[in-house]
């Protein structure tokens, strides 16, 4: 039997993007064009950009920032440049939407934060921010950032900024997205985890989520969250500015340590080194396992990242289950009478909040946006609208719109819209037509034929580009590159327009995705060096979801016509699982005995896994005694033969 490739199981995290080092040449952005500038200049016009409320909460308690700009992770490369955004500043230029760049002025605040008494915030060097709790003995962590390069480095910079040589006595995952996690091995090594000498607190789920979500369709929301992120993307005016959530995500190495601890239910305690925390949860909200706490003795409130400083994704543009806005907007509620007497709220991302009325008018925008996008979804379907028109619906609240934790960031109105009509009714319009529609590149041929060829396409463009009428022209010629990619002049007028609509996004997301997408168009595509992390996220999945991810990464048309009976004996597990190909699928039945088995191997996990981790080959696993194979490992070896390895850097803006 071949060697399983390390690369079959791999997981693609779509937060491990942040390096940006380019191998292919680059063409230069195109400045702003009237139409542009005169549309961002009329955002500045209509929002109070010069509210200095944030700026001061946002800088508010620092204790110092990082000395050494640049850190740089054990191999050399650079994992942060603290320096990297400090071009943002002053008025905004015409390239950047207004309401962004402010947004993106407040995300570069960085540095050592007080919060309060016995609460610091590390913030700004990665895009999620470090909280660190004083206990009697030591510290409480709440999240690790992206990266464990990333989290040392802060981490020593707010012990010795602090004075403080008290080690860390437990950690806390508020959710189960990556950014919260990831830099969990630069904080704490899992041998004082397993000597109980650190605890590891997280919601309900936390696992099965923080590995589930990124692993099944992971290669495919990799590739996608390339756009949301802007990887490849240089720092400046005409390309990156941040994410609207936070600035970046940092490069280096992602870990897991499995919790110790789970929290199940609101208003479940604990006291852990004399702090108290009381625990809230928000499954399903901005994360299917999630909580906030509070500190009852502090007075202080952690929204994790169920509530920030701006609308967040109901629907997120780099795919993900679309989430509950309706729940959203009910944790939000039972937020506000659950901790009536809260002076300070501090999350994962963004700054603080502090002072009882300030905090109940920012929890209640908070509710009211995500209950609107809820209810205004629904009432226009309801009416006989569909997802398009839902989503082109301009309407929002002036109250709301006025308020900068409000608007759209990260997530946007439009697409947050167009994300629950699909949470409740799918894709689906109910107009037979759309039912079975031709795939892109077919139609797109019959279209520019339709038009009268690739040539009116493009002049019908042209002209519509000369009137600003920027939307058009990207449908327009969305036809035209899908019907003949080599087209440069279409390909290239199609990038001009994307950057334009990327300058005028006021949402981080927006405006990195159209970049990217205008940037692939004239360079082709661009391929980061994304750094991934695979052992510690292949090792805590479940064995069936290990099985579900070989399934699905099956060749269909290559293995029809086949079947094979496989039973795997795993014998530190006392576990027993059938895999059975037939019908070019292949399924896993734990505790199925097999009658007739075609091969059987009798192991433990940890063999399997050097199989899949290491690339190590049956027969050297099983002259070493680890592997006992009963019957004909042909029949193993033709199974795997036809396991594909995806493509991370498909095709997005051309066929």
């Amino acid at each position: 039997m071949p060697a399983l490739k390390p690369a079959l199981l791999t997981v693609a995290m779509a937060s491990a993007l942040a390096s940006s080092a380019l191998a292919q040449a680059q063409t230069a952005p195109k400045p702003a064009t009237t139409f542009t500038t005169q549309a961002n200049q009329a955002v500045a016009k209509n929002l109070a950009l010069n509210d200095k409320a944030d700026f001061a909460d946002a800088t508010r308690g620092l204790i110092a920032t990082m000395d050494a700009p640049v850190v740089k992770g054990a191999d050399g490369k650079t994992v942060w440049d603290a320096q990297r955004f400090g071009f943002i500043k002053g008025d905004a230029p015409a390239t950047t939407n207004p309401s962004l760049w402010r947004q993106e002025k407040l995300n570069n605040a960085q540095g050592l934060f007080k919060v309060t008494d016995g609460i610091y915030q590390i913030r700004g060097y990665d895009l999620a921010n470090i909280t660190l709790v004083e206990g009697k003995t030591g510290w409480i962590v709440i999240d690790t950032l992206l990266t464990g390069e990333m989290a040392k480095a802060t981490m020593a910079f707010a012990m010795e900024k602090l004075g403080s040589k008290k080690p860390v006595v437990a950690v806390i995952y508020t959710h189960s997205h990556a950014d919260h996690f990831g830099g969990v091995r630069g904080v704490i090594n899992e041998e004082d985890v397993l000597a109980g000498k650190v605890r590891v607190i997280a919601p309900e789920g936390f696992m099965e989520h923080a590995i589930a979500e990124n692993v099944l369709a992971g290669n495919a929301m990799t590739r996608r969250a390339t756009y949301q992120f802007g990887a490849g993307l240089d720092a400046n005016a005409q390309q990156a500015i941040g994410s609207g959530l936070g600035k970046a995500l940092s490069s280096g190495t992602m870990g897991l340590i499995p919790p110790t601890d789970t929290i199940s239910k609101t208003g479940q305690e604990m006291t852990v080194d004399g702090v108290r925390m009381v625990f809230q949860m928000a499954q399903g909200s901005e994360a299917p396992s999630e909580f906030m706490l509070y500190f009852p003795e502090k007075k202080a409130l952690c929204l994790s990242e169920v509530l920030t400083k701006h609308m967040h994704n109901v629907y997120t543009i780099r795919g993900a289950q679309t989430r509950d806005a309706l729940a959203w907007s009910k944790y939000a509620n039972e937020t506000i009478d659950l901790y009536p007497d809260v002076e300070v709220t501090f999350a994962s991302h963004h700054w603080p909040t502090w002072g009882g009325d300030n905090i109940r008018r920012y929890l209640a925008n908070q509710r009211d946006t995500y209950r609107f996008i809820h209810d205004r979804a629904l009432n226009m379907a309801n009416k006989g609208q569909v997802m398009d028109e839902i989503g082109d619906s301009a309407f929002f609240p002036k109250s709301l719109a006025m308020d900068a934790s409000a608007r759209g960031y990260y997530g946007t109105l439009s697409h947050n819209l167009r994300g629950v009509y699909n949470f409740y009714l799918g894709y689906y319009d109910a107009n037979p037509a759309n039912l079975h529609k031709l795939p892109p590149s077919e139609s797109a041929k019959r279209y520019v034929a339709l038009m009268g060829g690739e040539d009116a396409v493009l002049a019908a463009a042209r002209k519509a580009f000369d009137a600003g009428d920027y939307r058009w022209v990207a449908e327009l010629l969305n036809q035209a590159v899908f019907a003949n990619p080599n087209n440069t002049a279409a390909r290239a007028l199609q990038a001009d327009t994307l950057e334009q609509l990327g300058y005028q996004a006021e949402a981080g997301t927006w405006r990195n995705a159209y970049l990217v997408g205008a940037k692939e168009l004239r360079d082709g595509v661009l391929k980061p060096q994304t750094q991934t992390q695979g052992p510690d996220v292949v090792r805590g999945m479940s064995q069936e979801l290990l099985f579900d991810y070989i399934a699905l990464r099956l060749n269909h048309e290559k293995t029809d016509g086949m079947t094979a009976n496989i039973s795997m004996v795993f014998t530190d597990l006392k576990e027993t699982w059938a895999l059975e190909l037939s019908n070019s699928v292949l399924n896993n039945t734990k505790g199925r005995v097999l009658a007739k088995a075609d091969v059987t191997l009798t192991l433990t996990r940890p063999a399997f896994l050097a199989m899949l981790l290491k690339g190590k080959k049956l027969p050297e696993l099983v002259e070493a005694g680890m592997v006992k194979v009963d019957g004909d490992p042909k029949v193993l070896a033709s199974v795997f033969a036809n396991v594909e390895t995806f493509d991370p850097f498909f095709n997005i803006v051309t066929p």
